[in-house]
């Protein structure tokens, strides 16, 4: 994987610059409060919550039961009545129980009440395979988000994004829904101390080539920049694109970089029919149609639950080595 650079010497990992960031908004505003399943005195299952019980308390670090639906029906109450819940659900799979909630509920009040009612709900949840957790706790459920308008979708790649829209979350007055990779939660990077944010609905490109587009998000970054960097060595230049959000969807510079490079790849973790690269490549046709040179390439998991084996399992998430294979066709098409 890539690591982000710190020009200052402070690295911290992906995960404590969650917390961080975290902190700092609980710090900056009384309003914000953080619930879910073991975030108090356990930290989190991944450890994400470390330490906030202990320096804001019972009554902001709330340890919940294990009912997703209630989770999120107490922190849609909460932001309409005007507080700024974060609530936590533990792993994405777990996502689907509270759809209700945040389906119909928090996604529609304010277009229920007239755009009078404001929402200013964070839902954090963790996703991605790679850990053997299997089947129910592995799963990729982004795209099912980014179709249900009220969301907004966020899924950072690396530390210093993963502060500053996890920041840019709490401020905005609308559900957001924030994704941390699990494999990624190690992950270092350059973060700075102060409050920063990340605007949502801005993609970053964190490689420049003239050659392919590469569209990703997520893990998938790193894996991508990869195989990007193994294929400079043959002469192949790829423009990678880390959305880092995924609803709003910049296409604005995805679409740009596909008129320069007249081929485009979209990769993602998730299950590859029906993902959000589907979305993606149908926008870029829409728009880029007559600048393209050859059909767009979507590279995904296969159709089939996350597998527990590790053995299978590596073979059932995209690689540096499966992406490169991809672009390579795609390069001479």
């Amino acid at each position: 994987m890539t690591q982000a650079t710190d020009p200052n010497g402070r690295s911290i990992a992906y995960g404590a610059a969650f917390a961080e960031g975290l902190a700092q908004m609980m710090d900056d505003d009384p309003d914000v409060f953080v619930a879910g399943e073991d975030v108090g005195r356990a930290g989190g299952v991944f450890g994400s919550f470390r330490g906030l019980n202990d320096r804001f308390g019972d009554l902001r670090v709330v340890d919940t039961p294990i009912s997703e639906q209630a989770i999120v029906g107490l922190g849609t109450g909460a932001a309409v009545s005007g507080l700024r819940p974060v609530v936590d659900l533990m792993f994405m799979d777990f996502i689907l129980v509270a759809m209700d909630q945040i389906v119909n509920q928090a996604a529609k009040l304010k277009y229920m009440f007239g755009g009078k009612a404001t929402l200013p709900m964070t839902i954090t949840t963790s996703a991605g395979a790679g850990l053997s957790a299997a089947a129910q706790h592995s799963q990729s459920l982004e795209a099912m988000l980014c179709h249900i308008p009220g969301l907004k979708v966020v899924m950072p790649s690396n530390p210093y994004d993963a502060k500053g829209l996890l920041i840019s979350c709490i401020r905005d007055d609308n559900p957001t829904v924030f994704i941390k990779h699990k494999r990624l939660l190690g992950l270092k990077g350059g973060v700075p101390e102060d409050m920063y944010e990340v605007p949502l609905g801005s993609a970053n490109t964190v490689r420049s080539g003239d050659d392919i587009t590469v569209v990703t998000y997520g893990r998938m970054v790193h894996e991508a920049t990869s195989a990007a960097t193994a294929l400079a060595a043959e002469g192949v230049e790829c423009d990678v694109i880390d959305l880092r959000t995924l609803q709003p969807l910049d296409i604005d510079t995805v679409i740009a970089s596909a008129r320069r490079t007249s081929r485009v790849a979209v990769v993602h973790e998730a299950v590859r029919f029906g993902g959000l690269g589907g979305e993606i490549a149908s926008q870029i046709a829409e728009e880029a149609f007559d600048y393209l040179d050859a059909p767009i390439e979507r590279v995904g998991a296969p159709f089939s639950p996350v597998p527990f084996s590790p053995v299978l399992e590596k073979e059932w998430v995209p690689n540096a080595d499966m992406i490169g294979e991809r672009i390579r066709a795609l390069a001479a098409a």
